[in-house]
């Protein structure tokens, strides 16, 4: 039997400087589902701007980063572009694995 990892640990590269001062690097990612990337579409903010999805997405599958209570999209929002976009990539890389693996 395979036993499927459901959540992948990360560490940003610049980190997320919280409202205290506090940097937070190490978190983890989940793998998203079906509803991670359909209802995010209904929010007026992606129908604004579709750009915007991919805030929604990453602040529901980032299950934990540093000692933050939670992730939501301001956090994302706030990130380094750099962060952003390692987030971004490590979304796609293991989201799409089991596609490749084919």
């Amino acid at each position: 039997m395979n036993v499927i990892a459901t959540e992948v640990p990360f560490t940003l590269p610049i980190g997320y400087r919280d409202a205290d001062g506090a940097l937070h690097k190490d978190g983890v990612m989940r793998l998203a589902t079906a509803g991670d990337e359909i209802l995010p579409l209904k929010d007026h903010r992606v129908q604004s701007n579709p750009a915007y999805l991919t805030i929604i997405v990453l602040s529901r599958v980032i299950v934990r980063l540093g000692t933050l209570d939670m992730i939501n999209t301001k956090v994302i929002e706030d990130l380094f572009a750099k962060d952003f976009a390692y987030l971004q990539e490590l979304y796609d890389r293991i989201n799409k694995a089991k596609d490749e693996a084919k």
